[in-house]
């Protein structure tokens, strides 16, 4: 067994716009016994997320869009407020998230700065997301954002301080796991101090 693991089988369940399998493996416990599972594991690709903030006037900007995902576990109108993100498709991380900034928010960001990289399910999905904080500045509008219609996307953008968009994550206003993460982020590192 290589690394402790043995693939003994794997299914395709899905391959509409990602990928679903299903795996059966081996896996050595920590007893030293060989236990045999079966999981569903969900290749979406890896993906790219940033904090845009303007640190003279402490805002930042935010996305809202329709998730399914959250309308079918009980988000009554299935809009989310998120941190600008995408997947990377076959771009590096900063040039995905790059991109990604000016079709969804309409600003060329400056200043990109990556700060970690996180499995944000795997109990389930191959995805590592990048996390990235950025400046913007109002002069760096290049258009309207809103996302690309042909991706399905209608996106909303929301410039708000800081300290407001902090306050949401508590009123769950703010649901978003990467999101909160690059609020905390930004709160312990003093972005805006």
């Amino acid at each position: 067994m290589e690394d402790g693991i043995r693939i003994l089988s794997e299914e395709t369940l899905s391959k509409q716009k990602y990928h679903l399998k299903k795996l059966t493996f081996e896996l050595i416990r920590k007893t030293g016994e060989v236990q045999k599972q079966v999981r569903e594991v969900y290749d979406r690709g890896n993906g790219a997320t940033i904090l845009l903030y303007n640190s003279d006037s402490r805002n930042i900007i935010l996305t809202k869009q329709f998730r399914l995902p959250t309308y079918l576990n009980g988000n009554k109108s299935g809009l989310l407020i998120e941190t600008c993100a995408g997947l990377l498709d076959e771009h590096e991380p900063e040039e995905c998230i790059r991109k990604e900034v000016e079709e969804e928010t309409g600003f060329e960001v400056k200043n990109v700065k990556k700060i970690f990289k996180a499995y944000m399910s795997p109990g389930a999905v191959t995805e590592i997301l990048h996390f990235f904080i950025g400046s913007y500045f109002p002069n760096l509008k290049t258009g309207e954002g809103g996302g690309l219609k042909e991706e399905g996307e209608d996106i909303e953008v929301i410039e708000l301080p800081f300290d407001e968009a902090y306050k949401m994550i508590k009123k769950e206003e703010i649901t978003d796991a990467k999101t909160i993460l690059l609020l905390q982020y930004a709160m312990i590192n003093n972005l805006f101090r």
